[in-house]
């Protein structure tokens, strides 16, 4: 019944994208257009990644601005196959293909996120989408540069807090200010960038304050957000070489839904970007990046006390080598990254989980071989060496040691000028996390009592992926198919009974806590997505896009052991934009379907429709970059909760939301 169901559900996405080709077919053969652009770096640092055999995904700052969305998950919406973990307005991680937490990693310009979202889902990200240039989306092979913490996905923030490039003017500012209805929120950022020379600068700042934002039943209580940060850095750029530092800040303040707490956040983050030309045979260049962040949070109660602290320090250090033609090699790129984390806990948070590090040592290589004119082989590799050091539930020191290999092999066959076919097979290995071998008690913020286990052994993921791409004139289409079998897949697996803080578990006692024990087994995940965006009409007024998506995923626990926890429904989208020269204009409606494919003591969650819609408005001819933006999220005022979100049966995610945006910018 399992596999009948997958095969519907990969056979309707693969029909849709034939679909989706066809119409692009259609529309290729009109007038002749410039292509569409999409830039990203994070998937490959040996060429254009719309020339791997997996396919990558990105949001300009055009969209991040106008969405004003409060976390990177949310401003990723109509990325297929890419969902919210949605706990709290401040706190939402990316979830790809159904996978999230300690399976993706979040980066900013490469280098990572640094806190402890990937310790309880309550924790935010102290990255927000007003700093970023752009952000991209990475799955598939293409993930092994960067670590076994990246098994199922990377999102990127890529920005010019260190500038990687001089500035087109001597100063540039822009600034950008809006106000919304569903939380009457308010938030301002503004950015200033200028060069002298060979140096570039940059500075930022914002800040956001929302109230409790409103749902179709109600005002959602405790679900308020107060928001701040800024950076400054600058870079000496020269020919072929450039090296540069910068300093960040980043503080929020937010409630936790469904209790009386909040939590209480601030990283300062230390980032090195630089890169140099080399002229040593084939070598080319080499990149040299890191970043050192002190990061903590507490969550207080509504008296403003402290019941718990989360504290972790962390660096991170990545050098890759990039060569031009080498033998039988078209391309190459070889590297190295060492990172250290250490995290402690105080107060209550001792009882969830005593002080860890975790170190690790990776060396990665990727290459590219042609096989013909119109055929190449992609392949790579990474070798770790992870260690964790931490107590376990018992009171025992452990220290836990993990030799993670990766490798992957890709096809890509150019069919046409237009069509590209890719096909990959890869095997990554992913090093038990602290909380997954430590934890060993109540986790306030989720609401979990939690016990991990310090015998876990290495997951295994071995992966095929199939993907089509479409590159017409008016045209970007992009489909792939996929299926993931792991081996010791770690889980935290809900067992249906209640606990008090002293972990006296029973059925239906009326304590708050769930008790959660992480443990593994095999699993196997397939999925199919499409997104397909078509230029429908070009005249001198403007374009009309269409722009399609769909995605599916079905996660299954082997030998009868039901399915895997918290995975998303499908989803199917389908919108209008029109880009003038003075109005842009947009609507885009996506349909998630019911998630009644749930793992023991999980509730489903019913099906909804969102619609979302943008106008922008330049109103004057002679300053193109004053902007009047007006944004419409969740029109229809429909009733939703998000199927991936531990406490989705006691929160409503938001109604219907009006925001008003303006943005200038001076050059």
């Amino acid at each position: 019944m399992y596999r009948n169901s997958v095969a519907r559900a990969v056979c309707a996405a693969c029909i849709g994208f034939t679909s989706l080709s066809t119409i692009a077919a259609d529309a290729a053969s009109t007038e002749h257009a410039e292509e569409l652009e999409m830039v990203v770096v994070t998937a490959s640092p040996i060429g254009d990644p719309d020339k791997l055999a997996t396919i990558a995904g990105s949001v300009d700052r055009a969209q991040l601005l106008r969405s004003g969305s409060a976390t990177l998950a949310d401003s990723l919406s109509q990325v297929a196959g890419v969902t919210s973990s949605g706990f709290a307005a401040g706190a939402g991680r990316p979830v790809i293909r159904g996978m999230d937490a300690n399976r993706v990693r979040v980066l900013e310009d490469g280098i990572g996120s640094f806190d402890v979202s990937d310790v309880g889902p309550d924790h935010g990200v102290p990255i927000d989408p007003f700093t970023a240039e752009r952000i991209e989306v990475v799955r598939g092979a293409a993930t092994l540069r960067y670590g076994s913490q990246a098994i199922g996905g990377v999102v990127n923030a890529i920005s010019q807090r260190v500038p990687s490039r001089l500035p087109d003017a001597v100063f540039g500012a822009e600034l950008v200010g809006g106000y919304n209805t569903g939380a009457e929120g308010r938030d301002f950022a503004g950015q200033a960038n200028a060069r002298a020379g060979r140096m570039a600068w940059h500075a930022d700042a914002f800040t956001r304050h929302a109230g409790d934002y409103d749902t179709p039943e109600g005002e959602q209580a405790n679900s308020w957000l107060r928001a701040k940060g800024g950076a400054l850095g600058g870079s000496w750029i020269g020919e072929d070489d450039r090296l540069g530092l910068g300093v960040i800040r980043h503080e929020s303040k937010y409630g936790i839904p469904g209790e009386d707490a909040y939590i209480d956040m601030h990283q300062t983050k230390l980032m090195l970007r630089s890169s140099f030309g080399l002229d040593a045979g084939a070598w080319r260049a080499l990149t040299v990046d890191g970043g050192w962040a002190d990061y903590a949070h507490s969550e207080r109660d509504d008296t403003g006390a402290a019941l718990s602290t989360f504290k972790d320090r962390e660096w991170d250090a990545r050098a890759e080598a990039v060569a031009g033609r080498w033998g039988a090699l078209s391309e190459s790129a070889l590297g190295v990254q060492f990172q250290q984390r250490d995290f402690s806990a105080l107060g209550e948070g001792q009882e969830y989980l005593l002080p860890t590090t975790t170190k690790s040592q990776a060396v990665f290589g990727f290459a590219e071989a042609p096989l013909g004119e119109t055929l190449r082989l992609q392949f790579g590799a990474r070798v770790e060496r992870v260690q964790v050091d931490g107590t376990a539930p018992d009171d025992t020191d452990v220290s836990r040691k993990f030799t993670p290999t990766s490798a992957s092999a890709g096809l890509v066959s150019d069919l046409s000028d237009e069509w590209r076919l890719g096909l990959s097979l890869s095997t990554a290995a992913r090093a038990p996390a602290q909380t997954e071998l430590f934890a060993r008690g109540p986790h306030e913020g989720p609401l979990t009592y939690e016990t991990g286990d310090p015998t876990l052994r290495t997951e295994r993921a071995n992966s095929i992926e199939a993907s089509l791409r479409w590159r017409g004139g008016r045209v970007h289409a992009d489909g792939a198919v996929w299926a993931t079998r792991f081996s010791n897949y770690i889980y935290g697996d809900l067992t249906g009974l209640t606990c008090d803080e002293d972990g006296n578990c029973a059925v239906g006692n009326g304590e708050d806590l769930k008790e959660m024990f992480f443990t593994q087994g095999d699993a196997r995940f397939v999925g199919a997505e499409a997104h397909a965006e078509i230029e429908l009409l070009q005249n001198a007024m403007g374009d009309l896009h269409l722009n399609l998506l769909a995605d599916v995923v079905r996660a299954k626990l082997a030998n009868g052991a039901g399915d895997v926890p918290r995975i998303p429904p499908y989803h199917v989208g389908a919108g209008l934009s029109w880009h003038g020269e003075r109005v842009d204009a947009s609507v885009f409606v996506k349909y998630a379907g019911r998630q009644s494919r749930i793992a023991a003591a999980e509730t489903p969650t019913g099906a909804f429709t969102n619609v979302d819609a943008q106008l922008a408005l330049r109103p004057w001819a002679d300053k193109p970059h004053v902007e009047f933006a007006l944004v419409g999220r969740n029109l229809t005022d429909s009733a939703q909760r998000n199927a991936v979100a531990l406490n989705k049966d006691e929160v409503m995610l938001p109604g219907r939301d009006i925001r008003l945006m303006i943005r200038a910018k001076l050059d």
